[in-house]
């Protein structure tokens, strides 16, 4: 494995097919919520990924029964506090999606368990999206007292139609791997013991394809999601509002202490 990879530490790679690279999300916490270091890298890796002429096709997925429950709150009521560490974070959060967007070469996630949050828009922009029947979406914003950002805005639309987008991500319900495909938010469900084999499969077949043509084609589909960039990125501005706000703090906080948030009742917009 390339020297370019040695410096992720909460990812890890290996080669399931010789033009293959394979990126494992790896989390000590629980249903593999990103901390600090792994937000930071997985905004980052597609750079690595797209610049490395070994690598033909990507596949993401994460270790164990979760692919990533989303980010951890304890950090993010760091972020809330701290304006310079809400800055970094919210390029992250930028750099995640438009690395993914930009990056040329196929990305296929293979989605198990919990997908929420930054979780959530790593497997939602893969171009072809995998997803265990029994797994679990939820965008999770709202819930907490903050506007929907990440990939919401940027993708949620285009996949499953404007009345759907409003429903699941104001409501922030919850929805199972079989209704997500069910709507078009992924492109296909297997049983949760074959996606691995099928994200191997899809990937290797993308990567024995026609480079160009390959590319030139995600290139050309990707300009529906690069037309709602100025969309996404007033999104990903409130969203960093509401971390700072009082709906942030106390929807993080109440979540964290198990509780029922108080919001308040009216809004000033």
């Amino acid at each position: 494995m390339s020297d370019r990879y040695a410096k992720y530490k909460s990812l890890k790679f290996d080669r399931p097919h010789d033009r293959v690279i394979r990126i494992t999300m790896t989390s000590q916490l629980k249903l593999g919520v990103m901390d600090a270091d792994m937000h930071r890298e997985v905004s980052e890796v597609w750079r690595d990924v797209d610049s490395d002429d070994s690598v033909s096709a990507i596949i993401i997925t994460g270790a164990g029964k979760s692919f990533s429950a989303g980010g951890d709150l304890n950090h993010e009521i760091k972020v809330a506090r701290d304006h310079d560490l809400r800055m970094q974070t919210m390029k992250e959060t930028r750099d995640l999606v438009y690395n993914m967007v930009h990056c040329s070469k196929p990305i296929v996630s293979g989605i198990r368990g919990w997908a929420v949050g930054a979780g959530l828009a790593a497997g939602l922009l893969a171009d072809v999206s995998i997803a265990a029947r029994d797994a679990n979406f939820m965008d999770g914003h709202t819930k907490i007292g903050i506007a929907a950002g990440d990939c919401a805005m940027i993708i949620w639309p285009l996949l499953v139609s404007m009345a759907k987008a409003k429903y699941y991500l104001l409501c922030c319900e919850r929805m199972t791997g079989e209704e997500a495909e069910r709507i078009g938010l992924v492109s296909l469900v297997v049983d949760d013991a074959d996606v691995e084999t099928k994200a191997v499969e899809i990937a290797t077949r993308l990567a024995m394809g026609p480079p160009a043509a390959t590319r030139w084609t995600k290139y050309s589909l990707n300009s529906w999601i690069r037309n709602a960039g100025p969309i996404f990125d007033a999104s990903v501005a409130y969203e960093f509002m509401g971390f700072a706000g009082p709906e942030g703090i106390e929807g993080m906080t109440a979540f964290l202490e198990k509780r029922a948030p108080n919001f308040p009742r009216t809004a000033v917009l």
